[in-house]
C-alpha cells in the first residue's frame, strides 16, 4: 500500500541545522517539504529551498499549508511563533532550540497537554543512548563524583551546552535530586573541598568542533568514562527527521529522543 509523504515544515531553514535538514530531504521519500521559515534579514530570503523546487523560504507562518509535523531549530522568538502555530492547528512539534527563558520553558511544558511535543538538546541517537547509560550509571554509583565536560566550536553562544545540561539533569534525577541543587558551573581561586553530590561542568570552545560530551564518574581507585563525539553535523539532522517521522500520529505529550530510540532499537 502506498502512503502519502509526511508534510513537513522547517523553522530556522537558513541556519546550519536547517540547511542540513533540507539537504537530507532531497533523498528522503518519507517527507514532503511543504513550508520553510527563516528569520527576517536572512541571506537566504526569497531564494528557493533548493534548485528546481518551487517552495520559497518565508518569514512567518501566515501562509503555511496543512502540515503533519514541524521541526524547529531557530531561536526563542522563532520557537515562540512556531509553538503558537502548532498549538492553533494541533500540529506535532520537534524542536532542538536551546537558550530558552523560564516563561518559554513553562509554555512548552504546558503545550504537551495539547500536542505531541519532542524536545532534545541534541538529536544524535548516540547521545540519546549516552543519556540512558549515564542515568543508569549515576543511580548505580550514587557516591561517585560526577563531572561533565563538553567541547564545541568557537561560535557557540551558550555554555554549558544544552546537551551537557540535559545529561546533568538526567544524572541528577537518577540520584533523586535536581540540577539546580547539584550543579557547579565554575571553579576559580580557593574553591575549597569538592561538595559531596555535586555535578561539575567544564567547557571547551574552539575551532570547528562539532560537539563532544564526556561524563566522568570518579570513585576511589577507579573511574568510569562515558562519552560521545560528533564529527558530522548531519547526524543531528538525521536524528531530527527520525524523530519527526516517529512523532506523527502520537498522542499529545512530552516525548523524548530516548522514546524514539526504544522503538527502533
Amino acid at each position: 500500500m502506498t502512503t502519502s509523504p509526511i508534510r513537513l515544515a522547517i523553522n530556522g531553514a537558513s541556519g546550519r541545522m536547517g540547511q542540513a535538514l533540507m539537504s537530507l530531504l532531497r533523498s528522503d521519500n518519507r517527507f514532503e517539504l511543504a513550508y520553510a521559515v527563516v528569520s527576517p534579514g536572512s541571506t537566504h530570503d526569497g531564494e528557493p529551498v533548493w534548485f528546481g523546487h518551487p517552495l520559497c523560504q518565508v518569514h512567518d507562518w501566515s501562509k503555511a499549508p496543512a502540515l503533519d509535523v514541524v521541526i524547529d531549530f531557530s531561536g526563542p522568538a522563532g520557537l515562540t511563533a512556531t509553538l503558537d502555530h502548532c498549538l492553533a492547528h494541533g500540529i506535532p512539534l520537534v524542536t532542538g532550540t536551546t537558550g530558552l527563558d523560564a516563561s518559554l520553558q513553562a509554555r512548552l511544558e504546558a503545550a504537551g497537554s495539547r500536542i505531541a511535543l519532542l524536545r532534545a538538546a541534541n538529536f544524535s541517537l548516540g547521545v540519546a543512548l549516552l543519556t540512558r547509560l549515564l542515568r543508569e550509571a549515576a543511580a548505580a554509583l550514587p557516591d561517585w563524583d560526577l563531572e561533565i565536560v563538553e567541547a564545541h566550536h568557537g561560535r557557540k553562544q551558550d555554555a554549558p551546552s544544552g546537551t551537557a545540561l540535559a545529561l546533568g539533569r538526567a544524572a541528577a534525577a537518577a540520584r533523586d535530586t535536581t540540577l539546580d541543587a547539584a550543579a557547579v558551573y565554575s571553579r576559580e581561586g580557593q574553591t575549597g573541598k569538592r561538595r559531596a553530590g555535586s555535578i561539575g561542568f567544564a567547557v571547551v570552545r574552539g575551532g570547528d568542533i562539532v560537539g563532544e560530551h564526556q561524563a566522568l564518574l570518579i570513585g576511589p581507585g577507579e573511574r568510569l568514562e562515558l562519552g560521545h563525539r560528533a564529527t558530522d553535523r548531519t547526524i543531528f539532522a538525521r536524528g531530527a527527521l527520525q524523530a519527526a517521522h516517529w512523532l506523527v500520529g502520537r498522542a499529545a505529550g512530552q516525548w523524548r529522543l530516548e522514546d524514539v530510540l526504544a522503538s527502533t532499537g
